[in-house]
């Protein structure tokens, strides 16, 4: 026998059983068993404890509803205040963007946790954003509005918190984001953290690009790095006089400069509207700046894989219109608005203009033709005769790569005497920025239409969605001149030597410039070529294209195999 089982232990598996001395019998676990004289004392029972009577459920649901409606309310002496600025609340706000009884708010009881100066005990619900989701026109969207009636619309990291939220909510249900945005810009008690969550936005906002369509609406200051949000988004709205926006404002701006200038001068809504192109819409008050972005939403797909909505058929394709041949003067000289020839080729003569004051020597457009919408692009010979220069160039790129993200088929209006020469242009990167229009359309693969009205000179030619770039469809009017410059021009170049020598040298100009035009830039040259698929009568131009827009509707062309192209910015 074995050691251990000398000493009373039996081994079975590998597992040591110890028996149980005799006398000891086992307990269950719990209450130890008294011994002696030791006392026990016995728990109360829970029955036996006093506790305090709960609320009823009556009382909980009065004091939610005296709650939500405090915060709704807001503090009043702020409000009047909100008021007389000319300015609505963000709840008013709201109400006038979305449909009747539409919103969803989120977060409505969310306070920030800082203890900066100022803050300890001034911890107000919603942290001076409201956020939510409702629709228009019955279709989705989130929104944020930006309360400047609580720590002046400021962002700390709560408020961020909300925003990042919206943006997330926006992407994972494919719709489309707008931000009302109201705000004195980072709250300077929160220091890094406010910082860091303008950071959370911005990303979200690029990550977002070319999936959900993002509209700003500046309805009051939007200084500092807030300004860079408006400038992310596909569209950013302002109202005068009471909309601004600024990196750097007018102290600071006098204190490195010592150039004196007033908010409205510094970054107004027609400074952005008209000189540096950031606001894409101009309004005089917020009534119906909230209703073009309403309008504006009715154009708009929900994401990148949505088709944009479409209305009831107009029998385009059978659609003539002879005032069309009316409206452009058959004199390659003479001006005329290329709006009226929009309004020719849309439905009912309606379409939303885009940066209505700001390069104003291209048009760029959303309409629809045959219920379908459109981006319409048109040189405007009004100014500086339709010229291309880096300005409008940009103004159509940005445009041209919208539509594109978001499968809206191109249309391009095409009347330009080539771009605009000089010495300022070409310091100023015209080389470059013409080169960000040609990349636009050339890396698009909606379906692209081109209608050459009259001239078509140059690299500008190229430029305007030409056939070797892409194009799918081109036409032209009997009125079109398609060659490397006019024919004034080119026989000045050609025939300079003959022209000094001759007699009558304006004479002989005539001669040749007539020759020249009779065999270079008549209608059929470009045709004859295979460089134009057929030449229209005016009056043909909407039903043409609408013919076009059908048999294109179901092209697919995919992307090259890479990660991103390198626009030449």
């Amino acid at each position: 026998m074995s050691g251990s089982q000398e000493s009373g232990a039996a081994r079975a598996d590998d597992a040591e059983v110890v028996p149980v001395p005799d006398g000891v019998r086992r307990r269950r676990l719990g209450r130890p068993a008294p011994s002696g004289d030791a006392q026990v004392i016995e728990l109360a029972r829970a029955a036996d404890q006093v506790r305090p009577a709960p609320p009823d459920m009556p009382l909980l649901r009065r004091r939610r509803e005296e709650l939500r409606a405090h915060i709704h309310e807001g503090k009043l002496d702020a409000v009047r205040r909100q008021h007389s600025l000319g300015k609505l609340t963000a709840r008013e706000r709201l109400a006038l963007l979305l449909d009747d009884d539409s919103f969803t708010e989120i977060e409505p009881y969310r306070r920030h946790q800082a203890t900066g100066p100022g803050l300890a005990g001034n911890r107000p619900h919603t942290d001076g954003v409201v956020a939510g989701s409702g629709t228009i026109d019955g279709r989705r969207v989130f929104v944020y509005a930006q309360d400047f009636t609580l720590f002046g619309g400021s962002l700390g990291e709560a408020h961020a918190a909300k925003i990042h939220k919206v943006l997330d909510l926006a992407v994972a249900n494919g719709a489309p984001v707008i931000g009302l945005n109201d705000s004195g810009g980072a709250r300077i008690q929160e220091g890094v953290l406010a910082l860091n969550g303008y950071g959370g936005i911005f990303r979200r906002q690029v990550e977002a690009s070319g999936v959900i369509p993002q509209i700003s609406v500046i309805l009051g200051p939007c200084a500092g790095g807030a300004a860079y949000s408006p400038a992310l988004a596909d569209f950013t709205f302002m109202v005068r006089d009471t909309a601004r926006m600024y990196l750097t404002g007018p102290d600071v701006v006098e204190a490195v400069s010592g150039q004196r200038v007033t908010h409205e001068e510094l970054g107004g809504a027609d400074v952005h509207g008209s000189a540096s192109g950031v606001a894409t819409v101009v309004h005089d008050d917020e009534e119906s700046c909230l209703a073009d972005v309403r309008y504006l939403v009715s154009l708009l797909p929900s994401n990148y894989l949505d088709p944009p909505p479409a209305t009831a058929p107009t029998n385009a394709a059978d659609d003539y219109r002879p005032r069309l041949a009316d409206l452009v003067p058959v004199e390659p000289n003479q001006p005329y608005d290329m709006r009226d020839v929009f309004a020719e080729v849309a439905d009912d003569g309606e379409f939303f203009e885009l940066h209505e004051g700001w390069a104003r020597n291209v048009l760029c457009a959303l309409a629809r033709i045959d219920g379908r919408v459109v981006g319409l692009v048109g040189n405007q010979p009004v100014v500086f005769a339709g010229v291309l220069d880096g300005p409008a160039s940009q103004k159509a790129a940005r445009f041209v790569r919208f539509c594109d993200a978001f499968g809206i088929p191109l249309v391009s209006l095409v009347d330009v005497p080539g771009f605009l020469p000089g010495v300022e242009q070409e310091r100023g990167g015209i080389i470059r920025q013409g080169a960000q229009l040609l990349h636009a359309y050339c890396e698009a693969t909606v379906p692209r239409i081109q209608v050459i009205l009259r001239k078509a000179y140059g690299g500008a030619y190229i430029v305007m969605d030409s056939r070797s770039i892409g194009c799918d469809l081109s036409l032209a009017w009997p009125t079109n001149q398609i060659a490397v410059m006019g024919a004034e021009g080119a026989v000045n170049v050609l025939y300079r030597r003959d022209l000094a020598a001759a007699p009558d040298p304006e004479a002989l100009r005539a001669k040749l410039v007539a020759e020249y035009t009779e065999e270079y830039l008549n209608p059929q040259y470009a045709a004859e070529r295979g460089l134009v698929d057929d030449i229209i009568d005016p009056a043909e131009t909407r039903a043409a294209v609408a013919r076009g827009l059908a048999m294109l509707r179901d092209k697919r062309k995919p992307a090259p195999g890479r990660k991103h192209g390198n626009l030449p910015i």
